[in-house]
């Protein structure tokens, strides 16, 4: 680094800040670890389904579509280095608190489904070690108690979090070394590679599985967040973010492949734990039941480090939220030995055992429902908005704030992610039109909030809570 690069101090950066702790090495694991998370173990089957053996494809146009995405944050978050994320990008392109505050319940709202849909995706596993309690038990018990974890403020330390995602990354090289084996053994057929689903056209069927397989390449917004602790982020933060999420890509289009050349397509699609089903196919010289066992134990440890990621950000966004004067002031109250936001955690974690509740009442009442494609659909078309908004205040921002030191993201490539985006969430939603509602359902809650605080909110404030006030003089 020259002695200009090291000397340079950005027009965000302030003494009293936080500290720049995080190294570019720490980042790129950080991300790794976020975009790999737990989406594949779930969604696996689903978009299988949906595309057939070239399924692959999905997840490799997904991974690409959201890349793109990802250099419109790594400008903006080399722009303004500050852990506000989506919400503060969109203040600055706008200035228009309403919208602003639109983006935060959607990014709420997409988090509430994604804690839904992995919940379910654990029971689903959890099932395949232990014959009861039923599924949706399973589901709703699994939120109550990563809800308490976090109220305790045992959260993921940096230590536990890159141990969870090495534990992840270690199930995915058992499903590779699967796909190798039966490929040395002379067993494996290529030609399901370049096999689609007969009914749909081959293009429509990759974006119906784009659709699906997006989930699994969200969490990469969360890096941003972590900017304004990033050393030098306006070298580090555009490597550790796009090769991040590139290295995630390789893992998930290698793993495609090799479950599309282990298992007939149609046994993969009907499996209820996919990757599982491969790991049982008996390749291995190791008995099935030991294998199946551990497995199913790494794939709940993934499915657990992303969902708890999710439960912790829930409470804290109403806790921001609660500050800036937009809902009850009762959310931005914290324990006076926990520091939990005691409030914002019990009614986040209500909200989301509410969506698994519903949903499987209406399972039961004979809809056809697939609880975690449902609440994964709707996470997609929550955050593809967000995302299509990202992208517009990096184009309309393109000109304003410019330093020496900030990334710059390709021009077309962003105009090029906008239209994925874009074709995405409309295919997305003219496929399943009815994850429209459940958006707005999910919305209304929060524009609900903000209404309570419109008409009480003058009366309910306590001191020391007001907008920028620390409360109970403690910061989270």
């Amino acid at each position: 680094m020259s002695d200009t690069a090291a000397t340079h101090v950005h027009p965000d950066d302030h003494e009293d800040g936080l500290k720049r702790s995080i190294s570019g090495r720490l980042l790129f694991f950080y991300v790794l670890g976020d975009v790999l998370g737990s989406g594949i173990y779930v969604l696996i089957g689903l978009v299988a389904g949906a595309v057939g053996g070239a399924f692959f494809l999905a997840f490799a146009v997904g991974v690409t579509i959201a890349t793109v995405t990802g250099m419109a944050y790594a400008e903006l978050a080399t722009k303004y280095p500050r852990a506000a994320g989506a919400a503060l990008y969109i203040q600055k392109a706008f200035g228009n608190r309403t919208l602003t505050f639109l983006v935060t319940v959607l990014f709420l709202a997409s988090s509430f489904a994604a804690a839904g849909s992995l919940a379910s995706g654990f029971a689903r596993y959890f099932g395949e070690v232990f014959s009861f309690p039923p599924a949706a038990v399973v589901a709703i018990v699994f939120v109550a108690l990563l809800a308490v974890v976090n109220y305790i403020g045992i959260t993921e330390s940096v230590v536990a979090n890159m141990v969870m995602t090495f534990v992840e990354v270690f199930g995915l090289l058992i499903v590779l070394l699967i796909g190798f084996l039966v490929i040395v053994q002379g067993d494996a057929d290529f030609g399901v590679l370049t096999e689609f689903d007969t009914d749909s056209n081959p293009i429509f069927a990759i974006i119906a599985g784009v659709s699906l397989a997006f989930f699994a390449m969200t969490g990469f917004e969360n890096a941003a967040n972590v900017a304004e602790e990033t050393i030098d982020p306006a070298r580090n933060f555009p490597k550790a973010l796009i090769g991040g999420m590139a290295a995630a890509g390789v893992f998930y289009v290698l793993v495609s492949i090799s479950a599309a050349l282990t298992l007939p397509i149609p046994e993969l699609v009907d499996a209820e734990a996919p990757l599982l089903a491969v790991v049982e196919s008996g390749v291995l010289p190791v008995p099935v039941g030991v294998l199946s066992i551990v497995f199913a134990f790494i794939a709940m440890t993934a499915i657990t480090n992303t969902t708890l990621v999710a439960i912790v950000t829930q409470p804290r966004v109403l806790y921001g939220m609660a500050r800036e004067d937009v809902v009850p002031a009762a959310f931005g109250k914290v324990h006076p030995t926990r520091r939990s936001p005691v409030l914002a955690l019990i009614f986040s974690a209500a909200v989301v055992i509410a969506l698994l509740a519903i949903s499987n009442l209406l399972l039961s009442a004979g809809l056809d429902l697939d609880i975690v494609a449902r609440l994964a659909t709707v996470t997609v078309v929550l955050l593809l908005i967000i995302y299509s908004m990202v992208i517009v205040a990096c184009l309309k921002l393109g000109s304003t704030d410019v330093n020496a030191d900030h990334y710059r993201a390709p021009r077309p490539l962003l105009y090029l992610g906008l239209v994925g985006n874009v074709a995405v969430l409309y295919y997305t939603v003219y496929d399943d039109p009815t994850s429209v509602l459940w958006c707005l359902a999910l919305v209304g809650v929060g524009v609900a909030l903000f209404v309570v605080e419109l008409i009480f909110g003058k009366r309910d404030r306590p001191a020391g809570t007001r907008r920028g006030e620390p409360i109970e003089g403690k910061e989270l």
